[in-house]
């Protein structure tokens, strides 16, 4: 997967400027954090190479199908982690920007990210993913696959940081 740029969620993007012609895929996911002794653990998740998809580690994503993009990243997270109990910090989202080929079309997708809070440290992997791991930030950081996770870990940390008490953090709304 060819991971070209990223783009903050205050640009617009014009995906009529790059032709008609070329497919377009929308998704949504999120950065999904719980706090375990005082300390933010990032879950990532890990898939083998398969089909179209490298080997990777990822935080938990799909395409948009929902009238919401909320509603994907709800159903996304339930999908691939069996976690149910969410909370969205309203004030963050990342855009994400990028091409990759899918059969013999290359294809422009944009990945909407958002923040979201847990209190579950169980998770139950989908068929999709082959492991999962609860990590502190550098080893998310070490571990994530792509420059453009690893970009949005680092502003969704930096985000968090900013709050104060992190194991008092209550912002955000249940969803």
């Amino acid at each position: 997967m060819c991971q070209l740029c990223i783009k903050n969620k205050s640009e617009p993007i014009q995906t009529g400027a790059i032709g008609s012609n070329m497919p377009t895929e929308k998704s949504a996911g999120a950065v999904l954090f719980r706090i375990e002794k005082g300390k933010i653990k990032y879950l990532l998740l890990y898939k083998k190479k398969h089909l179209q998809y490298n080997e990777s580690w990822d935080f938990p994503k799909g395409n948009v199908e929902e009238k919401s993009e909320i509603d994907t990243v709800k159903r996304e997270i339930k999908e691939e982690t069996g976690i149910v109990d969410l909370t969205l910090i309203q004030s963050f989202k990342e855009t994400l920007t990028f091409f990759y080929m899918k059969d013999k079309d290359r294809v422009f997708k944009i990945v909407n990210v958002y923040l979201c809070k847990t209190n579950e440290p169980k998770v139950t992997i989908s068929k999709e993913h082959d492991n999962y791991k609860w990590c502190t930030y550098e080893e998310a950081l070490n571990l994530a696959s792509y420059k453009d996770s690893k970009e949005v870990i680092r502003k969704a940390n930096n985000f968090l940081s900013r709050r104060g008490k992190i194991e008092t953090f209550t912002g955000g709304n249940k969803v």
